[in-house]
């Protein structure tokens, strides 16, 4: 069976749901990673963002972006390979374990399933069956003991490009209003909205997802690009005053 298409089918698990790490991760640190340039900038310069100009602010906003959405993707996808040699790695050494020790092995087991809810009768039988089966053991040993699961339907790849795409996207906002309009003193506040408009955007995508309060999606996702981006401006208010 396609497990991946029976969640789909079967329990409306939608594309941004299977990503919505990977979409969350990469864009609030794009939109955040940015806006932090803006607001250094505006911050160094207390008589407004003009006197930079806006070229400046575009020219050092975009490296910005596209580097660090260059290092978050290839990131994403190196720690998913990193993570898939480990999973394997440690569950080759669990299989050889329950080849050379299995009573052990099979202790370890019950001890598990009944900490986990099973009577000690219970998780004793079924511990004894499952060391007849060393493959399907070594996965509940790898879940329950190591908390570790199998990363088979993980794509780095495709991963690692959502987190790009991702970082792109919600990180174009703050540079929005230095596309449309000339240089200004206010044109600082103007990137403010397009950026709490993509940090509220990125919580309703995640509220969307999960089914979580409102409230608390939209109010941690907005709290945290707000915290990051007043500890950039006053930064930049400190070195350049």
């Amino acid at each position: 069976m396609d497990w991946a298409q029976h969640r789909r089918d079967a329990h409306q698990l939608g594309r941004a749901q299977e990503y919505l790490r990977q979409i969350v991760y990469g864009g609030n640190d794009g939109i955040v990673t940015t806006f932090a340039i803006v607001s250094g900038f505006a911050g160094a310069q207390s008589d407004g963002i003009a006197q930079i100009g806006g070229l400046a602010v575009l020219v050092f906003g975009l490296a910005n972006l596209f580097a660090d959405a260059v290092s978050m993707g290839l990131g994403e996808f190196l720690s998913g390979r990193a993570q898939h040699d480990l999973y394997h790695s440690r569950r080759e050494m669990e299989l050889r374990e329950i080849a050379e020790n299995p009573d052990h092995e099979r202790d370890e087991l019950e001890t598990i399933l009944h900490q986990r809810g099973l009577t000690r009768e219970d998780a004793h039988a079924t511990a004894d069956i499952m060391v007849h089966h060393p493959s399907i053991m070594a996965d509940l040993m790898m879940t329950y003991e190591f908390g570790m699961h199998d990363p088979a339907e993980e794509r780095p790849a495709v991963n690692g490009l959502v987190t790009f795409c991702s970082f792109l996207v919600f990180g174009s906002a703050p540079l929005i209003p230095y596309f449309l309009y000339p240089p200004s003193n206010t044109i600082f506040l103007a990137s403010i909205f397009s950026t709490l408009a993509a940090l509220c955007a990125l919580g309703l995508l995640r509220w969307s997802a999960t089914g979580e309060k409102l409230l608390r999606t939209l109010g941690e996702t907005i709290a945290v690009g707000t915290a990051c981006a007043l500890v950039a401006y006053v930064v930049g208010l400190v070195v350049g005053g």
